[in-house]
């Protein structure tokens, strides 16, 4: 084993002890709302998202819902979240897609997915890791941070930090790794003022300002 595949398998370990439950914070009733949450979420807190959501999911949460909805009502449901415009547009448009073209269902396919309107790379990988337990990894701004920390990758874009990470991640661990990475960074690796003193993966960690 590599030098930086024995250093993701250490960590990966560390992380699968230290965190209980590494899992999306996002709340949905199925794949469709877990789907329009990731997109909701771009730019967005998962805490904002869930607020939102709690009350729309009861009554709306299936593709012919939103679209019998329509883009200006889903606007209103949605606007307290940020880019609520092109959000509104994006689900609405997603919605007759899905019926269209694929039964009212969320497709268990990367090329599907990135095809549905405010769909990218992250938001696929997110869908199939959580939805269909794929063993993608997903590069939000938190598992950029800590990949480049940790020195898991030295990378400057997303995604050459995913590429990086499929190599070296051990691949029975995937599944879980995009959460235990993501929940690191956002309560322990923060971007300022990250808590270097109870971090269990300082001791492999490159990160050059823990010993201030």
């Amino acid at each position: 084993m590599s030098l930086d595949k024995n250093k993701a398998l250490k960590l990966i370990k560390l992380l699968n002890h230290s965190i209980k439950k590494p899992q999306t914070s996002l709340k949905y009733r199925n794949n469709f709302t877990l789907l329009t949450s990731v997109v909701l979420s771009a730019q967005c807190t998962d805490v904002n998202v869930n607020n939102v959501t709690k009350d729309i999911y009861k009554k709306y949460f299936k593709p012919e819902h939103f679209l019998r909805l329509g883009e200006y009502k889903i606007r209103n449901l949605i606007k307290s979240i940020g880019l609520f415009n092109n959000k509104a547009k994006n689900i609405y448009n997603l919605s007759k897609i899905l019926i269209s073209e694929h039964k009212s269902k969320v497709p268990n396919n990367f090329e599907d997915l990135i095809r549905l309107p405010g769909v990218g790379r992250k938001t696929a990988n997110v869908v199939l890791n959580e939805a269909f337990n794929k063993p993608t990894i997903a590069v939000d701004t938190h598992v950029f941070r800590v990949s480049n920390r940790t020195g898991l990758t030295n990378e400057k874009t997303p995604d050459k930090v995913e590429k990086k990470l499929l190599e070296i991640l051990p691949k029975n661990h995937l599944s879980k790794a995009h959460h235990l990475i993501l929940l690191h960074g956002r309560y322990v690796c923060k971007a300022r003022n990250p808590l270097c003193k109870i971090c269990v993966i300082n001791k492999i960690c490159l990160y050059k300002k823990k010993y201030e």
